[in-house]
């Protein structure tokens, strides 16, 4: 048990953020739990490029869907944390020998910084004919379609939470679109109630649904991730 001090002479580890004028004071309290998080802080110390890097690792610790030689989408991919975590679990650069050399493809409406054994596009996954795009890049289907997108806050936590489930449904149903038999979809939500619907339509197409809320997530944050593997295709039951 570590021996207790005085603290005298012991600098305070917690960063502290003054309030200055023009903030508000959310802005103040954000501020200071960006600067106090541990997972920021690892982010910066390991070189991923935000603390979403970890909330991928975690999902795929436990359900393991980013093997080497999958064939990954990446749906907002921005700032692309999670296209760093998927390149080598993926073997994208193929450092690993003797195992498949997987494919990982990042899409987002704003430019993406490059990030080596990724292809990154700018594209609105929405647009009509885009699942026959991202299916001539791949030069066929993807093993895994993945969503950390989150609309806009509106500050409102009922309309913030239909439109994040509304951008879901979008994916899921790209998803639908380019994943072969077996696939997996994985998705950021948030937790409300809204999202019935949207796991009926998974638990027809996919083999399991399954959700979890990855440690890294902050605990005051509804959001939560789910995770739909074996895809059934194109042709299961529920459609229209």
């Amino acid at each position: 048990m570590p021996k207790k001090t005085s603290g005298r002479g012991q600098r305070d580890l917690t960063v502290k953020v003054k309030t200055a004028r023009g903030r508000r004071s959310s802005s103040t309290r954000w501020l200071q739990r960006q600067l106090n998080d541990p997972y920021v802080k690892r982010a910066q110390t390991e070189g991923y490029r935000g603390r979403a890097a970890f909330k991928i690792m975690e999902l795929d610790d436990k359900y393991r869907f980013l093997v080497p030689g999958a064939r990954v989408v990446d749906l907002g991919s921005a700032p692309g944390g999670w296209l760093q975590v998927a390149v080598p679990r993926v073997n994208a650069l193929g450092a690993a020998s003797g195992k498949p050399r997987g494919r990982v493809l990042g899409i987002d409406l704003q430019e993406v910084e490059p990030v080596a054994g990724a292809e990154i596009h700018q594209l609105d996954f929405m647009d009509e004919g885009a699942d026959d795009q991202l299916k001539a890049w791949l030069g066929g289907g993807a093993d895994v379609v993945m969503s950390d997108m989150a609309a806009s806050s509106s500050g409102h936590k009922q309309t913030d939470h239909l439109r994040i489930i509304a951008l879901c449904e979008a994916a899921a149903h790209l998803a639908f679109d380019v994943l072969d038999d077996g696939g997996t979809f994985v998705a950021k939500v948030l937790a409300g109630g809204a999202e019935g619907d949207l796991q009926k339509v998974l638990k027809q197409r996919f083999a399991k649904v399954m959700h979890m809320k990855p440690p890294s997530s902050r605990s005051d944050s509804s959001e939560k991730f789910v995770v739909a593997t074996g895809f059934r295709g194109r042709d299961a039951a529920g459609d229209g």
